[in-house]
């Protein structure tokens, strides 16, 4: 059989319970290279997209303000909105009154460090502030997945499950934590598009094993199929894992992936944007209301900071990724007659005029 075990902790709002609460809110963690980047070299994408820990990240859904502290401040903050209704009492008051009695002594903390301190504050030092805030909830939060993954493969040794049990961990995107100053996902950029993912299978995969060959989510299905023996649909898209997991990577065929994001204009209003990735390049384009490529290194920039699109050197590279590109999304069955369906659906809304 198989089953699925899902962790709703590492969405927003991050709440983490009680004693972790106070306890990451101890702790400081290490800024990221690029948190304070000014999106120079780079398209408009990235300079309008709403995701930035200063100005997008809220006071009180996000960094445990109450509003009582914000009606005390007016005037004295960065005029974030705060877009959700009752986004701090919402998740508060379904806290038991034991545990809103462990959680008042750190929010009193934080919302006094705030009070007392914010309008005296640089941007800088508000970024920095926004930053902790962010990672003492997130990472929190994040803890109790790992205390609760733990329980899971602590079961399966304790009863004897362990040898006949594949384990897969694994999500559904990557996460910015803080890198490029932002928070949340949605765009093709390496820390968003690169998702954890990890397997068990006793006999099979070698522990401690690393692959760096591209793959994707669409391939779990087939991969889970192949595993118990039986044959995937000839119409699904992916390509089972098995031959690397078995250290087969001479089977191993595929050495670029397709990325497609359509929800726009919508939360954190990130461009509509497609592209191809392989191990040494990304080439997106970003459409609809913009027509704008990028094209990065990912050998020579890693944190992709320099769009080399218009680069000459770079023009033989970009003319083959383009045939590429239009031979994934012909594989993939993705188009432009495609892309306007999802436009078309967006005006039918009244989302879009």
């Amino acid at each position: 059989f198989m089953m699925m075990y899902l962790h709703k902790a590492p969405h927003r709002p991050w709440w983490p319970r009680p004693d972790k609460f106070k306890e990451f809110t101890k702790k400081t963690f290490p800024e990221p290279e690029t948190l304070f980047d000014d999106y120079s070299n780079r398209g408009s994408a990235a300079k309008t997209a709403e995701m930035n820990l200063l100005t997008h990240m809220m006071y009180s859904h996000d960094s445990k303000i109450r509003p009582e502290t914000l009606a005390k401040m007016e005037g004295k903050v960065l005029p974030v909105v705060e877009e959700f209704p009752n986004s701090f009492y919402g998740p508060y008051n379904r806290a038991t009154a034991e545990q809103k009695a462990l959680y008042d002594p750190v929010l009193d903390s934080i919302n006094d460090f705030f009070y007392n301190n914010w309008p005296k504050m640089n941007d800088t030092e508000k970024m920095k502030w926004k930053y902790q805030r962010y990672m003492q909830d997130y990472l929190g939060s994040i803890s109790s997945v790992d205390d609760n993954v733990g329980r899971l493969l602590d079961y399966l040794d304790e009863s004897g499950l362990a040898e006949n049990t594949i384990v897969i961990y694994t999500s559904d995107q990557g996460f910015y934590l803080g890198e490029h100053g932002w928070f949340d996902k949605r765009f093709i950029y390496d820390e968003s598009f690169k998702t954890p993912l990890l397997v068990r299978w006793p006999n099979v995969v070698e522990p401690g094993a690393v692959e760096n060959e591209m793959v994707q989510n669409l391939d779990f299905a087939q991969t889970m199929l192949e595993a118990v023996g039986i044959k995937p649909p000839s119409d699904m898209q992916g390509e089972s894992l098995i031959p690397l997991l078995k250290g087969e990577k001479e089977k191993w065929t595929r050495d670029a992936v397709y990325y497609q994001y359509y929800e726009y204009p919508s939360v954190h209003m990130v461009k509509r944007h497609y592209g191809i990735v392989n191990k040494e390049f990304k080439l997106v384009h970003f459409y609809y209301d913009v027509d704008e490529w990028e094209l990065y290194d990912r050998l020579k920039d890693p944190k992709e900071m320099n769009n080399i699109y218009n680069d000459p050197s770079y023009a033989d590279t970009v003319k083959k990724l383009k045939k590429d590109l239009i031979a994934l999304r012909k594989k993939y069955k993705d188009s432009p007659e495609q892309d306007q369906m999802y436009i078309d659906k967006y005006k039918s809304a009244g989302m879009i005029e």
